[in-house]
């Protein structure tokens, strides 16, 4: 689906689900991991990630767009388009947008580097960044904690 394809499928999604028309550009963005969209405010442009605009995605693509449509006309409308206010979420219900994006696999994951241990009660700590074992202790039992295993860096 290219930027074209994904601005007819806003504005039709648009006068389906909200009886009004969307106006302004649909952009795609190559970068996102995390979203499924993104709505600027100073301009009123959407971005949708990329990711999204692939065939198996394209119920989690509709519910991405109509959430950002939620946020575009609650704030033209000078109503609470937050995700705390309640027109957003009466809205985002109405329509039956997604609250959050799926996670289809995009997020990074950082490998655990760091294994402590208690020394009393055998308790594991799984850290990414050191600690100092001088000055902090096991939670369970204010045991002493020792390092077991660290993971070089790459």
């Amino acid at each position: 689906m290219n930027e074209q394809e994904l601005q007819k499928l806003v504005e039709l999604l648009s006068i389906k689900y909200f009886g009004r028309k969307f106006k302004h550009q649909v952009k795609i963005n190559r970068r996102m991991t995390t979203t499924g969209g993104r709505y600027h405010l100073n301009d009123h442009h959407l971005e949708i990630n990329r990711h999204f605009l692939a065939p198996q995605y394209k119920h989690e693509l509709v519910g991405i767009i109509k959430h950002e449509l939620v946020h575009y006309h609650l704030h033209l409308a000078k109503l609470g388009y937050r995700h705390s206010d309640w027109e957003f979420k009466t809205l985002l219900k109405q329509v039956g947008g997604l609250r959050y994006a799926p996670d289809i696999g995009l997020r990074r994951h950082q490998p655990v580097s760091y294994l402590y241990q208690c020394e009393f009660c055998k308790q594991k700590y799984a850290r990414v960044r050191p600690i100092n074992i001088a000055k902090y202790g096991c939670s369970k039992c204010r045991g002493h904690l020792k390092l077991i295993k660290m993971r070089s860096k790459k």
